[in-house]
């Protein structure tokens, strides 16, 4: 069956001399492997190999046959053209973080329009923005996801509720057992991402690097203690070396 689709790259691997198979987080059918034949031929009239790099925002048609593990894409264009977001270093890094966070968290063909909403529009967002104000995105990123995906973080930050605690995933009043241990700051700062709506509001939440590694870790561990296919994040380092 053909079908209309918005899709979101998470990885291309090369398949024979000429082809692509394409993991794509769609807006339809959740993430689903894509064979893209002869894209990668000299030959090819129209070399688009280009716009299957992680992070790509497309419009797709594709056949779609349930419980196919490999689905084949008929036709498809980028839905949105990125301005910086491949030639700028950091808002590279956090877009490759962001995906490689993303492959690991959703199920295989799961259908989660919420999520993928908010996913195009954060990329979107990350190419329009100034690089001075983007260093939020990637704790924010993780932050929304895991609450999308029901890892909510319960109860609010005060002075009664100092702490953040990994195995009850809630502020709470006195310090975890389980490292690491997050408070004070970092726990207050974490609380007002929570209730960021909007991406413009993020360059308003002052942090410094050393606060945004501690959260990353922090959320990363988070998850570890709450799913059983995370991972290695191995674009963290990267991204941990470059922004500041």
């Amino acid at each position: 069956m053909l079908q209309k689709t918005k899709g979101i790259v998470l990885r291309s691997i090369k398949y024979g001399d000429t082809s692509l198979i394409t993991t794509i987080f769609t807006d339809l059918y959740g993430i689903q492997a894509y064979m893209v034949q002869g894209v990668r031929s000299a030959k090819s009239r129209n070399n688009k190999a280009g716009l299957l790099q992680p992070a790509t925002l497309l419009d797709l048609i594709v056949y779609h046959k349930p419980q196919q593990s490999l689905q084949r894409v008929r036709e498809y264009q980028a839905s949105y053209l990125y301005t910086s977001i491949q030639e700028e270093v950091i808002k590279n890094s956090i877009a490759l973080f962001s995906v490689d966070l993303l492959s690991r968290l959703l199920p295989e063909s799961a259908p989660m329009p919420e999520l993928f909403e908010f996913v195009n529009e954060y990329f979107t967002a990350l190419d329009r923005m100034l690089l001075e104000e983007v260093a939020n995105f990637p704790i924010f990123f993780i932050v929304h996801c895991s609450k999308v995906l029901g890892y909510n973080i319960n109860g609010e930050y005060s002075i009664d509720t100092p702490y953040l605690n990994l195995k009850e995933g809630a502020f709470t009043s006195n310090p975890p057992l389980i490292s690491p241990v997050i408070h004070d700051e970092d726990a207050k700062s974490l609380n007002e991402l929570l209730h960021v709506q909007e991406f413009a509001r993020l360059k308003d939440i002052e942090m410094n690097a050393a606060m945004r590694y501690r959260l990353l870790d922090w959320y990363i561990e988070y998850l570890h203690q709450h799913t059983q296919h995370l991972g290695v994040i191995k674009s963290l380092a990267v991204l941990q070396a470059i922004l500041h």
